[in-house]
Order: C-alpha cells, then structure tokens, then sequence
C-alpha cells in the first residue's frame, strides 16, 4: 500500500501522471484516489489536483487555519493545471473553470459540498463566449455558479435562487431552464447579484483565487456541517481525518444539443442485474441530474443519440469493473460529442442489488467468495426480509395505482404521508408509519428519509438524491412520480383528480414503481415466504441468491448461531434460517395465557409448600407440552432453556379491573389480591426477588420445570427424535447458588429416570449476568457446564443504567460531538471496554477451570456484528439472537472470521 508523503497536502493528476495512488484513500479520499488510479489506466479524466484529507483535519482543529505551506502548495498546482490546459484561471481571453469538490475515505453522496464552473467572471465570461462560441452556455455557466457559490459558499439560501429563476421563467412563459436565452439569463444573473449583495452585504467576488479559496474552505467546513455529521452516524462512519477537496479541471455538459452529462452504474443498483445502468441529461451539468430539477433519460437511450460515446462507455463499464472487481458508480460529462469521466465509486445499492451482484460476480469468477461475504454490509442484510405490499389486498379490493413513477429503491411501504422533513420525524416519533412525500429531497431531509417507511418524490430520477440515499437505506423509494402535485403552503398533494391531506394514506411499490392513495397490507419477503413454503423456491430469484451466498457464508464461519425462541413456530423459523440450536428458550413467556396465568397466580397466592405445589401439578403438564414442540422443531439441535427468572409481581394484575378479575377467578377477595401486591412489590425488581432466588427460596418451581424439560425430553427421544436440552439457571452471583439450585434439578432429574426407566443426556450451566459471576466464574465453572452470557442485564448492572429509562440520556451520550462517552449504545453493541472485559474474564476463567466448557451469548447484543466480532474474538462458541436476525449473525461471524485472517 503506497504511503503519502507527509511533507506533501496536494496531489496532482493529469496527462496520464499521478501523484496518488488508489490505495491511499485515507489521504486523498475516496475520489481523489479513484481520480489518480483512472488517470494512471488511462481513461479520459480531465486533470486536477487533490488537497489531502489531513489539511482539513488541520482546518478544522485550527479554527480555520491552513497549515503552512498549504496555500502555496495549492498555487503552485493551480500553476501546473493552468500549464496542461493552456488556460489560466479567470483570463478574459483563455479563461479556465475548475469545479471544487468533496470526498472523504468513505461515500458521502450529497452530504457535503461542491462549486462548479469556479473561475468565471465579468471578463472571464466574455472569454469563455470567444473561445466557444456559445454565449448562451457561458451566461448559464455564470449564473449557475453565482447560485452555488452563493449558497454553498456564503449561505444565501437555495430557495431564493431558485424562486428568481422561476420567477424569470414564469415571465418568459417557458417551464424549462434550457428555454431561456441569452437576454434571459442576463436578467437572472442580474437578480442573483442582487440577492448575493443583499444577504451578505458584499459585492459578488471577482478575484478568482478569492473564489478558489473560499470554496476550499466551504468544502472544509461541510465536513461538519449537520447533514455530514448525521450521515456519518447513520452509517457508523468513524475514525476519517475529514473531506479531501478535488480541484478539477471543468469539462462542460452544457454547450449545447452535443454536450449532455449523467450518472451510471456498472449494474443495476436497485436489484443487483448485470446490466449497464444510468440516466443521463442533454446540455445540462452534473447538478441538474443528481438533484432531480429534470428528469433524465435513461442510458440506453445514449446509444443512439451518440452511438460512439454510448459504447466508449460501455467500454469504460467493463474495464472498471474488471479493475475495481466490483459494481461501480460513475459520473461522466459529454462536451461536445467527447467523453470524459469525472469520477468512480463502489456503487451505492440497496441488499438485494448487494446479494445479486455479488453472487453473479462469484459465479463470474471476477470474485472469490471470501469477498463477495466480507463485503455484503451484515447490518443491512436483515432488510432481506422486509415486508412487501400485499397483492391479494390491492386485488381484493379492487385497488389501482393512482400514479406510476420510476422503481428507485425496492420494497413495500404504506403509511401516513407528510410532505416536509420535519413533520415526517414528528410523526414517526409519535409511532405513526410514515410515507415522505416530496417534489425532490435534499441533503436536509436526510433526517425523515430516515424516518420513513417509505419515500416518494415528484421528480428526479433513478440516480437522483432521494433514489441514491434511500437505496443506502434500505428504504424502498419511487422517484419521478410527475402526476403528483404538492401544495406546500397548504399541505395537500393533488394527484389524479384528488386531493390528499397529510396524515392521509398512501401505500408504493418500490419493485414495479406504483403508488396507491390507499392503505394496502403489507406480507412477508421472498425469502420468508419459501422458507414458510407459500412460494416455490424455482419461482425466487432472491431466494436463491440468498441460498448460494448462505453457502459461501457457512463454509467459512466457525462460530455457531442458535437463536432466541419460546415458541414451536419460532423455533421452526429459526432453524429454517439457519439457527444451530436454541440459545435461550424463556420458560416465564410461556405462563402467560389462559388457564397459565390462572395456575401461576395460584401458586403466587399459596401460603404453604403444599398449595404450592399443587398448582404447580397444573402448570407441569403445559409446561411439558411447550417443550415437546419446541424440542421437536429442533430437531436433535442443542436447546438451552432458562428457568423461571423474572419477580413474581409481574405475573399479577396491575389495575383494580383485574384485580377483581382475578379475584373471582381465584375464588379470593381483592384484599388478598392486593395484599400479595403488595408484598411483592420491589423498589428496583432488576435487582430483587427474581432468577435464581425464587428457585433458592421455592424449589419446587425449579423441580417443577426441570421435570417438565426431561420428561419432555424423553417422549421426544423416544419418538425418533434426538434431544439435548441444556438447562440454565439464571441470575447466579456466587457458586453456592448455582450449586444449590444443580443439587435440586440433579435430584429431580435422578427421580425422573427412574421413573420411566430411561435416561437421556443433558447440560446444567448458567447465566452469566451479574457482574460477581464474571468475576468468580473460575468457582462457577466447577460445576457448571456451560456459560451463556446475558448481555442485557450485565451492561445494566456493569453501567447502571436501566435499560427502560436510559433513552433520555444516552442518545447525547452517543451522538453529541461534546460527548461521545460511548462509541455505541452499550444495549445494541457491546460496551467492549468495559462489560466486554467482564466477558473475557470469565471466558479466561471458566477456562481455566472447564478447559471444554461451553460458551454462549444470549441477550438481543448476540444479533449485532460489531458485537458477533467481539465474540469471535473471545473464541466463543455460540452467539444466540433472535430468529429473523440469524442470517445477520451467521454473515457476521463469518465476516469476523475473515478479519482475523486478515
């Protein structure tokens, strides 16, 4: 890997040189790398220089101060560029234009920001007219950078630019931008000129190296402005030094019915088919694509426009990818009839496109499996299972689209819509399935993007920000809907002769680009519906993509994946998906219920051993039957089931209604019911009256449930059927209590085998939740013969913190740029530094002692990867999550097995 040099912060590229190379992204960002490799393999790229990622970091930790050297450095590649192009930056007879661009060591689309057509000026516009012979594309260049330098550069907003131009538009009677003349764009830059000088009370600037500078220092301000920061958290992107800034040399889409500029990908980005995919603009600029302000064309359409540039790139698409050896994402501008590419990218694209591409390039051989699993984001694999809308809904009730658009990002979505960013996150805060509607979204919507079920636009196409980021998101998206029509002042959406309201429904389809005014169900994915045996596999494409990249994962993981389930039909589903045994089956889930609750609460209100055990008698044989099915559905798979654990108080009433229920079922008064209330009422029930303690004070609920387990066990057994249930005890602190409580299950378990005169195999361990545990698990392992950490209540008790109340302080906690005490949530990812020591602890402990003893993760962390990785690393046997995460775990182990090859 080439290093960069340190007394270096420019990087030029050009004539077939570089200064970079592509592995040093972590300098020159993602884009100035790819920038410098294309130069170096000879495709078109136009020239330019890369300012390093390290002189923003510098920017930014200095108030704004350049490090030195930095502004020379700059000339004196401005210099070289000039020198190559035979152009000088804002010369009145051979003007050259730069754009400025963003670009950190990880994709950032449209968080941070860009200036184009930089240089242009009063005389060097008139420059630009001699040397093309195109007054109408110089004046629009002008005026297009006067609106992006005055917003990007100097705040003044957007809207106002765009409310002149409409306005100047709405004057000529034309709807296009293209449709004004020269006159007309003389009057519009008039207009922004005045604007600019209103808003910040100075002249426009002239100087075109103030103009280069100010914009290097907008791009370095972006790095931390609130949408950049906000993705950055989105997508757990940590560690960068900041933005690299790109100064290129500008090529011009925008000259005229030869020139036109677009954006492609080397597969299709939505489904992952191995097709040239893209949308392009005629005499139009970068801009004009990505934001949606026109609808472009799509890029098989190229070909016969320019049939000679159409398949320079489609040449260019193979050599990329054979290069990049993955799906890319590139923007390219046609000047003129001539193609140049003006960057590359690993190509942003939903899980399915994820799944499908790298599948195909496996059986391609472009790839080994080991990458295609080590590059499938685990964190998005479970969008694989999303729901989508329900076609015997819309056909049972007889629904039609009310408007079609462009099928920018998959899945099914229905909920209330609402037009703004804003009231999206509001809504969805309160509970409400949301459904954002925009006429085109921008960086500033990112946060109820993110909120949203789902995400439609007016405009904009396949390419277009909303389709580009929802498809980052996993969020299914259909852009370009034109028959919509949104009143923003009044919050009402025409559409079709009808006028919706927000709060309104509205259900689409992000497969076929369909959009409904109606509330349609929504059913379960592709994959769920095989693996429950309501598709045939033959008819899924998904599923087997799904299925052969489930091959690679399994033939490189070692780490096993069992899952949290206490039903049959969980743990059915589970095992369809994967799972290699049941990490943690909560025996208490299964007290609720019918004639369940009648028979706990019994045993609740008994005031001797005898009554006790006497409603006991009636939970053994429910009991019993809970764990035939759910042995059965295993299938001989290892099945660790935990005994009672939460306060008794939880099963009793809490309102007077049912109190008194309860109290005529019981045949008691409600001065009973109360009374026992409030003798189990605890101040701090985590810490209370619960797990092992109720089997310490009251064995016979223990003796009850292990019976229940090995009777169980032994009908299954004697059915044909293997069986290895492993019972937990849990909430252990100290080896007595584990000891205790072994002595009793052991002494039950010895009555049962004798008799029905037979026996089977089984494991007794325990929970490792509290902290003391860790700590003295070598005592513990003595006897115990498995470990499965309970993750949940060791963070709460390592921390503590209460996982119901933490919410109000631990999002500062975590995302506050002041703050950050913790890298994660310590309740989704594991505290690695501190509750992951207490695990390795014991990990080492229960070693040392049980050198064979097994060890497992249980608690809602067993479904995380940057968790699974941890686990991987402490050699442990297992991680448990629940069923629909078992795909992500597997992925994730595998994926950790990888990193520690590497």
């Amino acid at each position: 890997m080439a290093v960069a040099d340190k007394s270096k912060l420019v990087y030029f590229f050009g004539d077939g040189k570089a200064d970079g190379t592509a592995s040093m992204k972590a300098y020159l960002g993602g884009k100035g790398a790819n920038l410098a490799d294309m130069t170096l393999i000879g495709l078109p790229v136009p020239p330019g220089f890369t300012i390093s990622t390290e002189a923003c970091a510098f920017y930014s930790e200095h108030d704004g101060a350049y490090p030195e050297g930095l502004r020379d450095e700059v000339l004196t590649n401005l210099r070289k560029l000039e020198k190559l192009m035979g152009a000088k930056l804002g010369d009145p007879k051979n003007p050259l234009l730069v754009s400025v661009r963003s670009g950190a060591a990880q994709s950032m689309p449209g968080m941070m920001d860009t200036i184009l057509n930089l240089g242009i000026n009063p005389d060097s516009v008139n420059g630009l007219i001699e040397k093309t012979g195109n007054q109408r594309f110089a004046w629009d260049s002008y005026r297009r950078f006067i609106q992006m330098f005055g917003d990007v550069v100097m705040g003044v907003p957007h809207h106002d630019f765009e409310e002149i131009l409409q306005s100047v538009k709405n004057e000529k009677g034309v709807t296009l931008d293209t449709q004004l003349d020269v006159d007309d764009l003389k009057e519009v830059i008039s207009r922004y000129l005045a604007l600019y000088k209103k808003v910040t009370g100075k002249e426009f600037p002239t100087n075109p190296e103030e103009q280069l500078f100010a914009s290097i220092n907008a791009v370095f301000r972006s790095w931390n402005n609130d949408r950049a920061i906000k993705y950055r958290q989105m997508n757990d992107i940590r560690g960068l030094l900041g933005t690299a800034v790109n100064v290129q040399s500008m090529v011009f889409g925008n000259m005229g019915d030869t020139s036109g500029t677009g954006v492609a990908f080397t597969r299709d980005p939505s489904t992952g088919e191995n097709i040239f995919y893209g949308e392009y603009l005629m005499n139009a600029q970068g801009e004009d694509v990505v934001a949606g302000i026109r609808t472009p064309a799509p890029i098989e359409t190229l070909r016969k426009i320019n049939p000679e540039v159409f398949n320079q790139l489609v040449d260019i698409r193979h050599i990329l990818e054979t290069h990049y050896k993955d799906m890319q994402d590139l923007e390219f501008t046609i000047q003129e009839g001539k193609l140049y590419i003006l960057q590359t990218r690993s190509g942003k694209r939903t899980i399915f496109s994820w799944l499908r591409s790298q599948v195909e390039m496996v059986n391609e051989g472009l790839i080994s499996k080991e990458t295609a699993v080590s590059r499938i984001p685990a964190g998005e694999f479970g969008k694989l299972f999303a729901p989508v809308l329900d076609g015997s809904d819309i056909k049972k009730k007889g629904i039609s689209a009310i408007a079609k658009g462009l099928n920018a990002s998959p899945g099914g979505a229905c909920g209330q819509i609402y037009f703004t960013a804003d009231k999206a996150e509001k809504a969805a805060a309160q509970g409400k399935a949301v459904i954002l509607v925009r006429t085109e979204t921008s960086p500033e919507d990112i946060g109820g993007m993110a909120a949203s079920k789902g995400i439609i636009t007016c405009r904009g196409g396949m390419t277009s920000h909303a389709a580009v980021v929802a498809r980052g998101m996993g969020c299914p998206c259909v852009s370009g809907v034109s028959a919509l029509h949104i009143n923003y002042a009044k919050s009402t959406l025409e559409v079709a002769g009808r006028v919706l309201k927000e709060g309104d429904f509205m259900a689409m389809d992000g497969f076929t680009g369909d959009v409904y005014a109606e509330k349609i169900a929504v059913k379960p994915s592709e994959i769920v519906q095989v693996l429950g045996g309501n598709l045939k596999e033959e008819d899924s494409r998904l599923y087997q993509d799904y299925k052969a990249f489930m091959s690679y994962v399994d033939e490189i993981k070692d780490m096993a994946v069992r899952t949290n389930a206490d039903t049959p039909e969980d743990a059915t589903m589970a095992v369809r998906l994967g799972a290699e045994g049941i990490g943690l089956c909560r025996t208490e889930h299964m007290f609720f219920g019918g004639r369940r609750i009648i028979s706990i609460r019994k045993m609740i209100l008994a005031s001797s051993t005898e009554a006790r055990e006497k409603a006991l008698a009636e939970l053994l044989p429910m009991q019993k039957e809970d764990f035939i099915g759910i042995f059965k559905a295993m299938g001989g798979l290892p099945t660790t089931i935990r005994l009672l654990d939460p306060p008794l108080h939880e099963f009793l009433p809490n309102d007077d209604a049912s109190k008194k229920e309860m109290a005529e079922q019981l045949g008691v008064s409600i001065a009973v019911v109360e009374q026992k209330s409030a003798e189990l009422h605890e101040f701090n029930p985590m810490l209370g009256f619960r797990g092992c303690r109720l089997a310490i004070i009251y064995p016979e609920i223990l003796r009850m449930q292990v019976r229940a387990i090995i009777e169980a066990a032994l009908e299954v057994k004697k059915a044909g059927i293997a069986v290895h249930p492993e019972i937990m005890i849990p909430l252990v602190g100290i080896y007595k209590e584990f000891d205790y409580c072994k002595k009793h299950a052991e002494d039950e378990i010895s009555k049962v085998f004798a008799e029905k005169g037979t026996s089977v195999s089984y494991k007794v361990g325990t929970m490792i939740e509290v902290p003391r545990a860790a700590l003295t698990a070598d005592e513990i392992a003595r006897s115990a013969e498995f470990f499965s950490f309970g993750t949940n209540d060791l963070t709460q008790m390592a921390c503590g913190f209460s996982r119901d109340d933490a919410a109000s302080f631990l999002g500062p906690y975590v995302n506050d740029t002041d703050k950050q005490f913790y890298d994660y949530d310590p309740f989704t990812t594991i505290d690695i530094d501190g509750v992951g020591k207490l695990l390795k602890i014991a990990v080492d402990l229960g070693r040392s002692v049980r050198k064979d003893i097994k060890l497992g993760i249980c608690g809602e962390h067993g479904g995380d990867p940057k968790t699974i990785a941890f686990c991987e690393s402490l050699g442990l046997n297992y991680v448990s999550c629940s069923p629909f995460r078992v795909p992500i775990a597997r992925l994730a182990s595998a994926q950790a097995k990888l990193s520690k090859r590497s």
